[in-house]
């Protein structure tokens, strides 16, 4: 079944897209909030889903749709040209789900699944998805999903809700700049993910205790170079 996903994805659906629309023409965003590298510093700009929704909605210089085959393009400028978060060392060109505003980790399907490019890796490595923690919380993720340049994939899992104590796991690597697919997931209190449709691998959440949490996806350079990341599908699932 998650192999039957894969194939209709990376096959199917960038030929639907149309490279004139704005990203959300081509993909629902109704449900994601938007975060850019710009704004003011500790306050970077968003745009909420009903500026995102439909062929005539929000874009701009990192946050667009690829004239050559409609993907949604993630671009992040260099680090002295960004604004980050107050709670955040990098920048980045991201979405956040917002409906549900969050989830228990012990419910039957929570699932996140990206179909992408990295067309600019800048040198270092990109979180190209993750779990977030409810800001009720914690300011710090749940897990995340690391591109690196050299195509090496890893996920990074925090020790606890306060963070800062990540251990990283290697997931996988493919050839540098190619297209590839992620299914990350937290449901019935277990944490795995899989690539390419291949086998699910799990993860141990140490002292996560099944926190609230919410999903996010794009852009998040963990570099100082300028990055661009392209998705062709991002789908969330509960």
């Amino acid at each position: 079944m998650l192999y039957s996903t894969y194939v209709f994805y990376l096959a199917g659906v960038a030929a639907a897209f149309n490279p004139k629309c704005a990203p959300g023409g081509n993909l629902d965003l109704s449900n994601f909030l938007l975060q850019l590298p710009i704004g003011t510093p500790g306050h970077p700009q968003q745009i909420p889903s009903s500026q995102l929704t439909g062929c005539n909605g929000f874009q701009d210089s990192w946050f667009s749709t690829s004239k050559s085959d409609g993907a949604v393009v993630f671009k992040v400028p260099d680090s002295s040209s960004c604004v980050t978060s107050k709670s955040a060392k990098h920048c980045r060109s991201e979405l956040r789900e917002i409906n549900p505003v969050s989830w228990s980790p012990k419910d039957g399907t929570n699932r996140l699944f990206g179909d992408l490019q990295v067309t600019n890796g800048g040198g270092g490595s990109i979180c190209i998805g993750q779990i977030h923690l409810d800001h009720s919380i914690s300011v710090r993720p749940v897990a995340e999903l690391y591109y690196h340049a050299d195509g090496s994939l890893n996920f990074g899992v925090e020790r606890t809700r306060s963070g800062g104590d990540q251990t990283r796991f290697n997931v996988g690597k493919i050839n540098p700049g190619s297209r590839f697919t992620y299914e990350i997931r937290y449901e019935k209190d277990v944490l795995s993910i899989s690539i390419n449709g291949k086998a699910i691998q799990s993860f141990p959440t140490f002292e996560l205790d099944s926190p609230q949490s919410y999903f996010k996806a794009g852009n998040y350079n963990q570099g100082s170079a300028a990055t661009e990341v392209h998705f062709y599908n991002i789908m969330i699932t509960h």
